[in-house]
C-alpha cells in the first residue's frame, strides 16, 4: 500500500468520523428526556407518544411538546362569609380544606391531563382555577347532607365523603386524589346569614332560638347556684 493509498482511507476515516461526531451531537440535541417529576407529551409527525420514564428525538416544527407535572400539589379551597356552605340544618360554615392531587403515573392519564390541561399542570395557581369549581361543588354537596354539628363531630366522615365526590371528575382531566385535609371549620358569622334567603332565614331562626334557649339554661344555672350558696 503506497503513501496515497492510505491518505486516502486516513482522509475517508476522518470524515466518517467527524460525521458520526456532527450526527450525535445533533441527535443528543433533539433527545429529550423525561424524568421523575416531569414527564411529557409528543404530537405532531408520527403520532402522539407519551413519554414517563424515557425519552424521544423531538424534531423542531415537526414534533410538539406538552410537559406534565408528575409531582403531588397542594391546593387549597377556602369557603367563608357569603360564599360560606349551607349545612342539612340550613347552618352556614366556613370552611377550608386542602386537596392533594397528582397526575397519575400512566400514559393514558398523561395524556389526558396533556389534552385537557395542557401545561396547567407546570402551574399550580393556574390548575386550581381550572378545577376548583369541582372541589367546590363537592364541598357544597357533601355539607348539605350533613347538620353543622356532624360536621363538627365526624369529620373524618366529611372529609371521605368528600374525597369521594371529587375523585371520578379528577379522574376525567387524568388526575387522581390522594388525600385531603380539612384545615379549618366553624361557623359563619351571624352578619352573613342573609334574611331575605329562605335558607338562610331558617338557619338564622334556628341559631337564634338555639342561642336563646342556652342563655335560658346557662341562667337557671347560675341562679340555682347563687341560691344553694344562698340555703348554704
Amino acid at each position: 500500500m503506497n503513501f496515497s493509498n492510505l491518505y486516502q482511507i486516513l482522509t475517508l476515516a476522518g470524515i466518517v468520523l467527524v460525521a458520526l461526531i456532527v450526527i450525535g451531537v445533533i441527535v443528543a440535541r433533539l433527545y429529550k428526556r423525561s424524568s421523575k417529576e416531569v414527564s411529557f407529551v409528543r404530537t405532531g409527525f408520527g403520532g402522539e407518544k407519551v413519554i414517563l420514564n424515557g425519552g424521544a428525538i423531538v424534531l423542531p416544527v415537526l414534533h410538539e411538546v406538552i410537559p406534565v407535572n408528575m409531582n403531588t400539589l397542594r391546593l387549597e379551597v377556602k369557603r367563608a362569609a357569603d360564599q360560606a356552605l349551607i349545612t342539612k340544618d340550613r347552618m352556614r360554615v366556613d370552611v377550608a380544606a386542602e386537596f392533594y392531587v397528582r397526575v397519575k403515573p400512566t400514559a393514558e392519564s398523561i395524556a389526558t391531563a396533556a389534552q385537557t390541561l395542557g401545561q396547567k399542570t407546570m402551574q399550580p395557581n393556574e390548575l386550581k382555577s381550572l378545577v376548583e369549581g369541582k372541589f367546590v361543588d363537592s364541598l357544597r354537596s357533601v355539607a348539605a347532607e350533613m347538620a353543622m354539628e356532624e360536621l363538627h363531630e365526624k369529620r373524618v366522615d366529611f372529609v371521605q365523603k368528600v374525597q369521594q365526590a371529587v375523585s371520578e371528575e379528577l379522574f376525567k382531566n387524568g388526575l387522581e386524589l390522594e388525600t385531603v385535609s380539612l384545615t379549618g371549620l366553624d361557623q359563619t358569622d351571624f352578619k352573613f346569614f342573609n334574611p331575605q334567603n329562605i335558607f338562610d332565614a331558617e338557619g338564622l331562626t334556628k341559631l337564634t332560638e338555639t342561642i336563646e334557649d342556652r342563655r335560658k339554661k346557662r341562667n337557671g344555672l347560675e341562679q340555682d347556684a347563687d341560691l344553694a350558696i344562698k340555703t348554704k
